[in-house]
């Protein structure tokens, strides 16, 4: 197993083993009783390579214990924060650069998604930290995208052939107020931070997304967006967008989201369907632990 200073990588019986010898997600604990912002610092080069072959890291065993911990962790890696404008899931921060990952009721399953897909600027790293375990289930599942894209291409080619060429759009309408009830909940003060309409529209316009007013009530439309990117490091073709946690249709006056192709045609519910299920057949969902 691979090794840097301070880190070590193990294997848990969730991981997922592909036929190129990868372990996914890759899995690491401390190799002594080190700082650990001190070994982030000193191994960073390391962990940056680790995380593009593996696509995600998790950190099991270290002594990160509170939210102040978290941030501490979090700064360390030296990453440029990417301001929370245009995001719809309603969230709470917690101090520093650390926010609630959604408001809605714990028993509410959030779908696959890719962070802020819907959304020509997007973060391009997430981080995950566990304050309290769960009595039961709150695993974050994890899934390769390019794993996605292959299988989808082999199951649909030619939705995805017409995926490729059009790119998507994202439809929603927001009310002025949050409703956390739902995981895209958010309201268009929350979403972009101000009570006021230009400034709303001036900063949903830097996005690439428009908005159009009914009273309170605002539609927004982004896109066309691709529907894939291609990840420079690994040169893999990735699944990238919300498809899976849209509803395909016209769009209707409550709080979800909607997508269609971006010439305005609809991807078949049996499609969206199937790539649910590849998402649920492909993921890996390792329970989460305090530390």
């Amino acid at each position: 197993m691979a090794t840097g200073r301070y880190f070590r990588e193990v294997e848990l019986p969730e991981q997922r083993s592909y036929d190129d010898g990868l372990l996914f997600p890759a899995v690491l604990s401390p190799t002594a009783n080190a700082n650990i912002i001190e070994a982030i610092r000193s191994d960073k080069q390391w962990l940056e390579s680790l995380l593009h072959k593996s696509g995600v890291i998790l950190f099991r065993g270290f002594p990160v214990t509170s939210p102040s911990d978290f941030n501490d962790v979090v700064e360390a890696f030296g990453f440029p924060e990417l301001v929370y404008v245009g995001g719809r899931a309603v969230r709470t921060k917690v101090v520093g650069r650390v926010y609630t990952a959604n408001e809605s009721p714990v028993d509410k399953r959030i779908p696959f998604h890719h962070e802020m897909a819907y959304l020509p600027e997007f973060p391009s790293k997430l981080f995950f930290f566990c304050a309290e375990e769960p009595g039961m289930g709150g695993e974050t599942p994890v899934v390769l995208s390019h794993i996605v894209y292959e299988k989808m291409k082999e199951k649909h080619p030619e939705v995805v052939s017409r995926m490729e060429e059009h790119g998507l759009t994202y439809k929603k309408l927001m009310s002025d107020e949050d409703h956390p009830s739902s995981f895209a909940g958010g309201s268009w003060k929350s979403t972009y931070m101000t009570d006021d309409k230009n400034v709303a529209e001036e900063r949903a316009g830097k996005l690439g997304t428009k908005l159009e007013w009914m009273g309170n009530v605002v539609k927004i439309i982004t896109g066309p967006l691709p529907a894939f990117r291609l990840d420079k490091e690994s040169q893999h073709k990735t699944w990238f967008n919300n498809l899976v946690m849209s509803n395909p249709g016209p769009i209707k006056d409550d709080h979800d989201t909607y997508v269609e192709l971006g010439n305005g045609d609809l991807v078949p519910d049996h499609v969206v369907k199937d790539c649910l299920k590849i998402m649920e057949d492909e993921c890996v969902a390792i329970t989460l632990e305090e530390r």
